[in-house]
């Protein structure tokens, strides 16, 4: 019992902490890419979120936009 007290509580912790520290944005893909997305970004040694985030980045960079990294 006191173990699902614990990972209740680290949980709890993790989505305070996010929803404090990160926006949030949701991405539609057509059906059948996810799965196709989330090989090339593991290929890629990235998470989705990860892939994602560094190609929009970059795309800023590009056009002289300021992002973070």
């Amino acid at each position: 019992m006191s173990n699902e007290k614990s990972t209740f509580d680290k949980v709890a912790y993790n989505n305070s902490f996010n929803a404090q520290a990160y926006d949030r944005i949701n991405l539609t893909v057509p059906k059948g890419q996810k799965d196709l997305i989330k090989a090339h970004a593991e290929k890629q040694g990235e998470s989705v979120n990860g892939y994602i985030y560094k190609l929009i980045v970059a795309d800023m960079a590009r056009e002289g936009e300021k992002g973070q990294s």
